[in-house]
């Protein structure tokens, strides 16, 4: 076993302890994949992370993404506080105010712009309607009437996310998931809040188990339901959301879109510092 560089960051809240805990490990080269998952186990957080090297030139770190129980080949929170964990311990990127992360999706844009850090949201590789069966099954698992769905879309970048869209935010803040019925999938639901309120979207995220487990705050759902709003036009180019509200997190994911890309941005903050022995 080898001392490492060991950090714990909150990713998508101003506040420290309020959005999502992300684990990073550095200098991680030299372990093997079932390494990584039974540390990313250990820490028992939703997801765990290893900085190395980079094998793509244009890359300033390659980055492995573990939840508990499997690899990911991106996922959004690890990607902004991997960054900023990278950067803190001396990082330098070769692009000034640009960092190129290296992962199983391919190259990942994050720009920095203080405390905050966004990221180039990746190309849905599933995008589309859901089966109007398999919505049937989302309502019920969701407790709501089927006819209060408003629309569905897979949203695939990695996680097999099935968007959701209700009338209102206090709809999806009300909402009492069945974990019988949601099985193995994963689900995002938005809502909107009132006009002029300070925050647009309410966003809640699903993933099926016994019991069922909510995200604190979700980038890659973020990225997903960001390209889906502004396609269709619910959402504004510029819009903040909030996800954690119902379980005591004070998560904040700020949507930009332009020049072709969907930036999908959020403070940082360091809350540990120290080694790891693995």
């Amino acid at each position: 076993m080898t001392m490492r560089k060991y950090s714990e960051v909150d990713v998508f809240s101003p506040t420290p302890y309020l959005g999502n805990p992300l684990a990073v490990v550095h200098d991680a080269d030299g372990l093997t994949g079932d390494q990584m998952q039974r540390f990313a186990k250990w820490t028992n957080l939703a997801e765990t992370t290893f900085l190395l090297q980079p094998t793509d030139p244009a890359a300033d770190y390659r980055l492995r993404i573990f939840s508990a129980t499997q690899e990911f080949p991106f996922a959004g929170h690890p990607t902004l506080g991997s960054a900023f964990a990278w950067l803190e311990s001396g990082g330098v990127p070769k692009n000034n105010g640009t960092i190129v992360q290296e992962c199983g999706a391919g190259l990942v844009t994050v720009r920095v712009e203080n405390q905050r850090f966004a990221f180039a949201a990746p190309r849905l590789t599933r995008y589309g309607p859901v089966e109007e069966s398999l919505v049937h099954r989302v309502a019920a698992a969701l407790g709501v009437p089927w006819g209060h769905i408003l629309d569905t879309s897979w949203l695939v970048n990695g996680p097999e996310w099935i968007g959701v869209r209700l009338s209102t935010a206090q709809e999806v803040l009300s909402l009492n998931p069945d974990p019988m019925d949601l099985g193995s999938l994963s689900i995002g639901v938005v809502g909107p809040h009132v006009p002029g309120h300070d925050i647009q979207f309410e966003v809640r995220a699903f993933l099926g188990g016994d019991p069922v487990w909510e995200d604190p705050v979700t980038g890659s759902l973020n990225a997903g339901l960001a390209q889906w709003m502004t396609d269709t036009g619910i959402a504004d180019r510029h819009y903040v959301a909030a996800q954690g509200t119902a379980i005591g997190y004070q998560g904040r994911v700020h949507v930009a879109v332009g020049d072709g890309e969907i930036w999908v941005g959020g403070d940082v903050t360091s809350c540990i510092r120290g080694e790891v022995n693995l």
